[in-house]
């Protein structure tokens, strides 16, 4: 009689098992939790940091500028010319070069913070990423090119343009201190060139169209040496920056203090 309860006991010790068994085989498998709202999808980042770097080298460096803005209303154009030294996408001088009534101007960018020096007023004036440089050209977009770092990015969906499949990508601003609140990025998925840009103001208002042209070799990579800026409120105004001499530079860090600048 004993050894027959304790037979009894096994069996339902083992039904039990098995049955917690098959319960645990029958709950639902919990799926990966999206990003939280606002925040970097890993993968986008990647994208996006990525194409940063084929923008830019992430070492010192120097390169030309030569912007040209034409507009459609009186048939104008002007020439300004920049060399921009920047270090590590947190530390960037931009000197202006011609025209030659406006040389010894500086533009200082410690992170997103910046500062224009003028021969003729004796303290820095503090500007912001997001104000005209010239033509259709920020500040930001010379000064600060850290997409990586200003933006959060997801991805939207994938197209196909003249053969070629791209990521379309949503950057939201990480806060109102970078040049533009929303950009649509374009970047090709086999070799991250970015193809181009959509820049959207806070109330989601376009207001720039970009495209990455002219890819060549600069400082030891294929690089986009043409960007065309677009003023897509009134479409009348066009500004075409081209990169040259770009060269990999070891710059010193005091070069990107206001102390030293106002001694250049």
């Amino acid at each position: 009689m004993g050894m027959m309860t304790a037979r009894l006991s096994g069996a339902k010790g083992r039904a039990a098992v098995l049955g917690l068994f098959l319960s645990l085989c029958c709950l639902p498998v919990r799926a990966a939790e999206p990003p939280a709202p606002g925040a970097d999808d890993p993968l986008a980042k990647s994208i996006v940091e990525k194409a940063d770097l084929v923008r830019f080298p992430a070492e010192g460096f120097q390169v030309d500028i030569a912007i040209v803005t034409t507009s459609q209303t009186d048939k104008s154009s002007e020439t300004r010319k920049y060399r921009v030294l920047s270090k590590g996408n947190e530390n960037t001088v931009v000197l202006v070069t011609e025209p030659a009534s406006e040389q010894g101007q500086k533009i200082l960018m410690k992170g997103r913070d910046l500062w224009v020096f003028m021969p003729d007023v004796s303290q820095p004036v503090r500007i912001s990423l997001a104000q005209r440089l010239t033509g259709q050209v920020a500040n930001g977009d010379l000064a600060r090119a850290n997409f990586a770092g200003d933006y959060n990015a997801k991805i939207l969906r994938s197209e196909t343009i003249n053969g070629e499949n791209y990521h379309v990508l949503d950057l939201s601003a990480v806060d109102r201190s970078v040049t533009y609140q929303k950009v649509t990025y374009w970047v090709n998925q086999k070799n991250a060139w970015p193809l181009k840009a959509e820049f959207y103001s806070l109330s989601g208002r376009l207001l720039k169209k970009c495209r990455y042209e002219n890819f060549k070799s600069m400082a030891g990579k294929i690089r986009p040496t043409r960007m065309i800026m677009e003023d897509a409120l009134r479409g009348n105004e066009q500004s075409i920056l081209d990169y040259d001499a770009m060269q990999l530079k070891d710059i010193p860090d005091k070069t990107f203090t206001k102390d030293y600048l106002n001694k250049l």
